[in-house]
This record gives structure tokens, C-alpha cells and sequence, in this order.
């Protein structure tokens, strides 16, 4: 087994300060934050299958929140979507340079896919949460309980 030949400085961890106040999307960040780790930590044996989970992910993951911005004629789609775009033609790319032995820059990837998850979720995925929130209630924000120092 080969292990990971760059140093991760900033392994992505779930943390309560990625709550949002909606459940299904809380839900779906626990488990880009689970894959994502995973890729970061996997050997290079691991990789492929690694990222072919984070894809998998992805894909679900994008088409939910599209399927949300849509139902609810989210006025920010258009933004959100170019970006949800851009991160999965990443993602999409990343099984031709891993098959050309390129297997550090799929661990830059996961790297940068831990780096960009903390800015899309607060303002990009919050807002929406709000805005959900607030065609369902008709008023309010989403309540969000977190632990003190987690």
C-alpha cells in the first residue's frame, strides 16, 4: 500500500459550524464532509474507488439542491448552479488523470474540495436553507442548535 505522498494540512472534518437548520441538507454535507475525508486519507490503491464515492456524491448531492432551488424558484439558481457545474467537471475529470498516474493531482482535488465545502455552505448553501425555510413557514430562518466548542 502507498500512502499519501503530500501533507493534507487541512483534513475536512464534520464540525456543527456546517449546520444549516435544514435536515436533509445537513444530511447530505455530513456525508460530503464523510467522502471527502475519505479520499483524503485513502492509499493510492484506494483512490479510484475513493473518488468514484465522491462523484456519486456529487451528482445526488447537486441534483437535490437543484431540484430545491427549482421547486421553490430560488432566485439565486443560476449562480448556484454555474458552481455546482464547475465542481463536478472537476470531479468528472479526475478518473482520467488518476488512470495516467496522476495521483496527486486527485489528492490536490480532494485538498481543494475541502477548501472550497466551508465558503459554498455559507453562502451558497445557507441562503438556500433560508429561503426554504421561508417558502415552507412563510416567515423565519432556519434554528440551528450546535454544541458549544464543536
Amino acid at each position: 500500500m502507498t500512502s499519501p505522498s503530500i501533507e493534507i494540512a487541512d483534513e475536512l472534518h464534520w464540525r456543527d459550524d456546517f449546520l444549516l437548520g435544514h435536515a436533509p441538507l445537513d444530511d447530505m454535507h455530513r456525508e460530503f464532509v464523510e467522502v471527502v475525508s475519505a479520499l483524503q486519507a485513502a492509499d493510492d490503491a484506494a483512490l479510484p474507488a475513493a473518488l468514484a464515492r465522491v462523484t456519486e456524491h456529487l451528482v445526488a448531492h447537486f441534483e437535490q439542491e437543484n431540484a430545491w432551488m427549482q421547486s421553490t424558484a430560488y432566485p439565486a439558481t443560476e449562480c448556484h448552479l454555474n458552481e455546482h457545474a464547475a465542481v463536478l467537471a472537476s470531479a468528472q475529470a479526475m478518473p482520467a488523470r488518476l488512470a495516467a498516474g496522476e495521483t496527486q493531482t486527485c489528492r490536490r482535488f480532494a485538498q481543494e474540495l475541502a477548501s472550497w465545502f466551508p465558503g459554498h455552505a455559507d453562502y451558497l448553501d445557507a441562503p438556500l436553507a433560508h429561503w426554504m425555510v421561508h417558502k415552507r413557514f412563510g416567515a423565519g430562518k432556519p434554528v440551528v442548535i450546535k454544541r458549544r466548542g464543536a
